[in-house]
């Protein structure tokens, strides 16, 4: 197994504050997890960032959080998606069947990083209750 690899996965289950190890998690917050694991290991795999890889992991896990009805839905599903992840970013030399096309991986992954989560302040948005100014017809003339 790589350091970095490694490193990555550890930053990324961290983050969550899980450490269940049990393995019932709702329907969504499995297949968010499932998928997510493996798409994100596929793009380390490939060579994306990993900072951009830990900002979606991150993005991940609150929508993992979202899904889950307790925290003991969202620690199964955070260990899914450790286990996925760690599958496809370090798999054995002779297990193709999770390896993934870089071009397809790279495509999915940057859909994934753009993706917004609702109810969430876009990055670098001022927030506040400053009111937009009005403007009049005569304005400008």
């Amino acid at each position: 197994m790589s350091l970095l690899g490694i490193t990555t996965a550890v930053i990324l289950v961290a983050s969550s504050g899980s450490t269940s190890l049990g393995t019932h998690s709702s329907a969504v917050a499995a297949r968010i997890a499932t998928n997510a694991g493996f798409l994100l290991g596929n793009a380390h795999r490939c060579g994306i960032d990993t900072d951009r890889v830990v900002k979606v992991g991150q993005l991940v896990r609150e929508l993992i959080q979202a899904a889950s009805k307790d925290t003991k839905e969202q620690d199964d599903a955070t260990e899914t998606f450790a286990t996925f992840f760690l599958a496809t970013a370090l798999p054995d030399q002779g297990d193709s069947k999770l390896v993934a096309s870089c071009a397809t991986v790279t495509s999915e992954f940057q859909k994934l990083e753009r993706h917004r989560v609702a109810g969430a302040t876009p990055p670098n948005k001022a927030t506040g209750g400053t009111p937009s100014p009005r403007f009049r017809l005569s304005d400008g003339e």
